[in-house]
């Protein structure tokens, strides 16, 4: 199977059968995300204590990359300190601005969001793939 294959393949399964799409009952924040340009909403619920993200989910509408995107995202983070997700988050942002291939490290801390890599090529869909990863940006620079 071609990588471009398995790439399209993961976004799928995240996008389609996420276990992270769902109400998170005992969160401790949770924070609206939109892209108005297409209409995607999704609204981030984290559960944090002590400064780790003990668990994540997610709610909302939108398209096959921002709802893969933040499954992908929830994936990465969870059980991550504060300074853990942000550098996550500081990593798969980098990846999407630049054109560089990421070193071994970053792909093992990205897990599965690198296979949105190659999104920066597709501008219109850079909105939809940072949506969640904006999200999270903002709640953890209050914690």
């Amino acid at each position: 199977m071609e990588i471009n294959q398995i790439y399209t393949e993961l976004i799928r399964e995240h996008s389609v059968e996420s276990e992270h799409k769902k109400a998170l009952e005992d969160k401790t924040d949770s924070k609206l995300g939109v892209n108005p340009s297409c209409g995607d909403e999704i609204t981030l619920n984290l559960k944090i204590k002590d400064r780790i993200i003990e668990d994540a989910s997610y709610e909302g509408i939108g398209c096959a990359i921002s709802q893969a995107s933040t499954s992908m995202m929830i994936d990465a983070i969870k059980g991550k300190t504060i300074e853990e997700a942000r550098d996550v988050v500081n990593t798969f942002l980098n990846m999407i601005k630049s054109s560089v291939e990421i070193s071994d490290s970053d792909f093992e801390k990205l897990g599965d969001a690198v296979a949105l890599q190659g999104i920066n090529k597709l501008p219109a869909r850079v909105k939809c793939a940072v949506l969640a990863w904006r999200t999270l940006e903002q709640i953890i620079e209050n914690q």
